[in-house]
């Protein structure tokens, strides 16, 4: 039997550590990568390794699964700057609709380099942490931008490539909810003392949903998301209300080169 491989796009944060575990539920061998791309709240890439060692000692079953760890250096979002998250700046929103937040092309850019080193190591499976249901409305994280992306790596390497999003269609309270169906109480546990979702990178005040500064955006969306799942108001979402619920399998864009002629 083929063992089955997936590169997880893992930046410490709580969205990418429920898709670590998501991917280690599900396939024999994960890595992980990392990208230090200048960001302000550089308390993330350090949560990294104490996530990964957590993970290998209170999850016994997944050890084994989890393979090397990659960081990756991009100086260029830090270089265009202009963004709250590499510059001193205050967060607000921006004249494009946008807040300050957004780094343009970060997630494209993350998605190359991910694609680059899975085409080194063998590995046809991205997956991140993507979502366009609870989110600041950055369109490198829609539904269409990530399908598209797939297409134009499938094309660009020659070869399949694959980009799981298992949050895309599913709220901040949900993907709690996933965390405690993947891994109990442990694995959220693990979330809320070790993850890192503030913009500030704030590991001084602790809320019951975590570390943070509980003002930016992204401690906004964690600590609502936490007080819905622990009242049971988990959902999933679809940017069509009349969609049908999508499934696992559904929340994968699979895209071989001989099928992107007509397509870009």
């Amino acid at each position: 039997m083929t063992n089955t491989q997936a590169l997880v796009l893992f930046s410490g944060g709580q969205d990418s550590t429920v898709c670590l575990a998501w991917a280690l539920s599900r396939f024999d061998c994960v890595e992980t990568v990392g990208f230090d791309y200048g960001q302000r709240h550089a308390a993330e890439l350090a949560a990294r390794p104490r996530l990964l060692a957590e993970l290998k000692k209170q999850f016994p079953q997944w050890a084994d699964r989890m393979g090397q760890d990659h960081l990756i250096p991009l100086s260029a979002p830090g270089a265009i700057g202009g963004s709250a998250l590499t510059d001193v700046m205050a967060i607000e929103m921006g004249r494009d609709g946008l807040p300050n937040t957004f780094v343009p092309g970060r997630n494209l850019m993350f998605l190359t380099a991910a694609a680059a080193l899975g085409y080194r190591r063998g590995i046809a499976d991205l997956v991140g942490g993507m979502c366009e249901t609870d989110f600041s409305g950055y369109p490198d994280c829609r539904n269409d931008t990530i399908q598209a992306t797939a297409k134009a790596l499938s094309l660009g390497l020659a070869r399949e490539v694959r980009i799981h999003t298992p949050l895309m269609f599913i709220d901040k309270a949900a993907t709690w909810k996933l965390a405690q169906d993947l891994g109990g109480a442990a694995l959220v546990d693990l979330i809320v003392e070790e993850s890192v979702t503030c913009y500030e990178g704030d590991r001084t005040h602790r809320h019951d949903w975590g570390y943070g500064c509980g003002v930016c955006p992204a401690c906004g969306l964690r600590a609502r998301g936490y007080v819905e799942y622990r009242s049971g108001a988990t959902a999933r979402k679809s940017a069509d209300p009349s969609a049908p619920v999508l499934q696992d399998e559904d929340l994968r864009f699979s895209v071989r080169p001989r099928d992107l002629k007509n397509d870009l």
